[in-house]
């Protein structure tokens, strides 16, 4: 949240911002620290592979969907 309003309040203040990239959509492998950390959108159940998409892809979808209108 913090990060999308600022790049918000600097398209607001006229910075030429011509896009917003999502570091990871789904928790995966990461080099330094295994399968620890999860911060992707959706969540991967790795025994099943059943993925679940956490309160930030809704929350993610709603920006995009709005334009940034809410955030």
């Amino acid at each position: 949240k913090e990060y999308l309003s600022n790049v918000k309040k600097a398209i607001d203040d006229g910075v030429n911002i011509i896009g917003f990239h999502y570091w990871s959509f789904m928790d995966n492998f990461e080099w330094a620290e295994g399968y620890t950390p999860r911060f992707g959108l959706v969540h991967i159940d790795y025994q099943t592979l059943i993925r679940t998409p956490k309160e930030s892809f809704y929350y993610y979808k709603n920006i995009i969907e709005t334009n940034g209108k809410n955030l």
